[in-house]
């Protein structure tokens, strides 16, 4: 799948991941480490997307972007805040 649906149901399979932890998930062994450890992931993740994006490199650019992404999507599951809410954030700065 190539669309923002895509953003939903991985946003799901976190949230069960959350719900119902496995010893062989990463995403739950994320969780187990606590919100600070996450936020520090979204930080690296963010940090390697910006130097992709200066090295000019689109492949490994997009490779980050998804890292950052799916780090981002395991912190707002952490905070208890739906995606739902951000994309109601975005659509109102779409003025």
């Amino acid at each position: 799948m190539t669309n923002a649906h895509f953003l939903d149901e991985l946003a799901a399979v976190i949230a069960d991941r959350h719900q119902n932890p496995s010893d062989t998930s990463y995403t739950s062994r994320l969780f187990a480490k606590g919100t600070a450890k996450i936020a520090q992931k979204v930080g690296e993740e963010a940090v390697e997307t910006v130097i992709e994006a200066m090295r000019g490199d689109r492949e490994k650019l997009a490779e980050e972007s998804a890292d950052l992404l799916y780090h981002l999507l395991v912190l707002w599951q952490d905070a208890g805040l739906p995606p739902k809410a951000v994309y109601k954030a975005l659509a109102a700065r779409k003025n």
